[in-house]
C-alpha cells in the first residue's frame, strides 16, 4: 500500500477521482513519492470509473520541491542514472489520458509547480507561491519544468522565473497563464472537483483524443500536427460513443446524448 500518495473516490463527485499527496509537513517529493505518483497515475488511467482527475496536496501546500536532502551527495554519474525516472515522477500527471486539474494550495515550488504543469488546469488559492527556485541551490528545473514551463507561459516568462529562482503570486500567475483560476484557499478543492465533475458523463475516448491531439501537435509542426488531429478524428468513428452523440443529435438536439465511454 502507497505511503504517501493515495487515489480516493466520492459518492459526491462520481467520476472525479483524486491523487492526493500527503508526506508532512511540505510534501517534500523523494523518489518513493515520485512512484508512488507514477503508480497512482496510471491506475488513474486505467480506471473506467474515473473520468477526471484531480491532484491535490491538502489545505496547507501542494509541495514545496523535491526532497533536496536525498539530493544532496549525489554525483553526476548518480544523478545520470535516474534524471529521466526523475522526469517521469514529477510528470506523471502529464500522462494521464483524461482532463486533469492541480489543486494549488500554499506553496508549488520546484518539483512541486512540476508536478502541477502536467495538468491540464491549475486553480490556486490567492495566498499561493509558485515559482522554479532551483537556480539558488545550483541547478535548474529538472522534473520537465523548463520544457512545461516555457510551453505554457512563452520563453521570456520561464526565464524570468528560472532564472530569479523568485516565487510569483497567484494574481501574477494568473495574469501569465501560470495558472487558469484563483479562489479563496478554502475553496480550491472544492473549484478542482466542480471543473473535474463536468466530465463525468462526457465522451471520454473523445476528451482522450482532443487532449492527445493538442499535447501531441504542440510538439511538431502544424502540418504534422493536422496530421494527427484528422488521425485521431476518424478514429473516434469506431467509437460508440460517436454513434451515441450523432444520433442523439439528430433525433433530440445537442447536448443529450448519454455516452458509455466506449
Amino acid at each position: 500500500m502507497a505511503e504517501f500518495v493515495t487515489l480516493e473516490t466520492s459518492e459526491d463527485h462520481p467520476g472525479v477521482g483524486t491523487i492526493a499527496l500527503n508526506r508532512p509537513p511540505m510534501n517534500a517529493l523523494n523518489r518513493q513519492l515520485q512512484t508512488e505518483l507514477v503508480a497512482a497515475a496510471q491506475e488513474a488511467s486505467m480506471r473506467d470509473d474515473i473520468k477526471a482527475v484531480v491532484v491535490y496536496g491538502g489545505p496547507k501546500v501542494l509541495a514545496a520541491g523535491a526532497d533536496i536532502k536525498e539530493m544532496n551527495d549525489m554525483t553526476f554519474a548518480e544523478m545520470n542514472k535516474v534524471a529521466g525516472k526523475l522526469q517521469d515522477g514529477l510528470g506523471a500527471i502529464a500522462a494521464i489520458p483524461k482532463p486533469t486539474v492541480a489543486a494549488i494550495t500554499g506553496y508549488a515550488l520546484g518539483g512541486g509547480l512540476e508536478v502541477a504543469l502536467g495538468a491540464d488546469r491549475r486553480i490556486a488559492g490567492d495566498n499561493a507561491k509558485l515559482g522554479v527556485p532551483e537556480v539558488l541551490l545550483g541547478v535548474i528545473p529538472g522534473g520537465g519544468g523548463t520544457q512545461r514551463l516555457a510551453r505554457l507561459v512563452g520563453p521570456a516568462k520561464a526565464k524570468d522565473m528560472i532564472f530569479t529562482g523568485r516565487f510569483v503570486g497567484a494574481e501574477e500567475a494568473l495574469a501569465i497563464g501560470l495558472v487558469d483560476e484563483v479562489v479563496a484557499p478554502d475553496e480550491v478543492y472544492n473549484a478542482a472537483l466542480r471543473w473535474a465533475g463536468q466530465f463525468a458523463n462526457a465522451a471520454s475516448v473523445a476528451l482522450a483524443a482532443g487532449k492527445a491531439a493538442v499535447d501531441r501537435g504542440l510538439d511538431v509542426d502544424l502540418t504534422t500536427g493536422l496530421a494527427i488531429e484528422a488521425q485521431l478524428f476518424a478514429a473516434l468513428f469506431a467509437t460508440d460513443d460517436r454513434r451515441i452523440g450523432m444520433e442523439s443529435f439528430v433525433e433530440n438536439g445537442p447536448g443529450k446524448a448519454k455516452f458509455t465511454g466506449k
